[in-house]
């Protein structure tokens, strides 16, 4: 039971509402990290302003849900896993590549295999990236203004993913077709 509360448009404060309700017009249902989010009006606000920023980035919306599955499965978020795993599938990310992020085994495609291991080396390592881990970014066909944006989206899913952990938020029958539990390769 988690300290937390899932609010909804009636419970939330004042501040949150108006976020929610857009939340929950975009999504057709108020997805549960967005009611715990809700309990901060700053919070919610912060992540959905990083959350927009992050669509306005040179990245497809494949490579974003890619950045954020990584970022959430390093984390050992299983909400959050489960829910960019159902948006890595929107976005027509490739199933062997969400499927291999979760299992924690190798991505085939070179290009996304270098951006998925930026972002876990970004997370495992706190941002102390080598100049050759960069330069091998680079070298993949990615930007230094694109490996700046891997920070933001890292940011972004520290925010929810951490809120998950401590909040224990329960996931959604929307994401519950593809529940996720860390395999033992992966877990600390």
């Amino acid at each position: 039971m988690s300290l937390f509360d899932l609010h909804t448009i009636e419970t939330a404060p004042e501040g949150s509402r108006a976020d929610i309700t857009a939340i929950q017009e975009q999504f057709g249902f108020l997805p549960n990290i967005y009611g715990v989010l809700a309990g901060s009006p700053a919070v919610i606000k912060a992540y959905n302003a990083l959350g927009n920023l992050l669509t306005t980035t040179s990245f497809s919306q494949a490579e974003q849900q890619l950045m954020l599955l990584t970022i959430s499965a390093v984390n050992g978020c299983k909400y959050c896993v489960a829910a960019h795993s159902v948006g890595g599938m929107m976005a027509k990310l490739d199933d062997d590549v969400i499927n291999a992020v979760r299992d924690g085994s190798p991505i085939d495609d070179p290009k996304l295999a270098a951006l998925s291991s930026f972002a876990r080396g970004v997370v495992e390592k706190r941002g102390y990236m080598s100049e050759s881990e960069i330069k091998s970014f680079l070298a993949a066909g990615f930007s230094k203004e694109q490996a700046l944006e891997v920070i933001m989206a890292t940011a972004l899913k520290t925010i929810s993913n951490y809120i998950n952990h401590f909040a224990e938020t329960p996931l959604d029958a929307a994401f519950a077709k593809v529940a996720w539990d860390a395999p033992e390769s992966m877990v600390a």
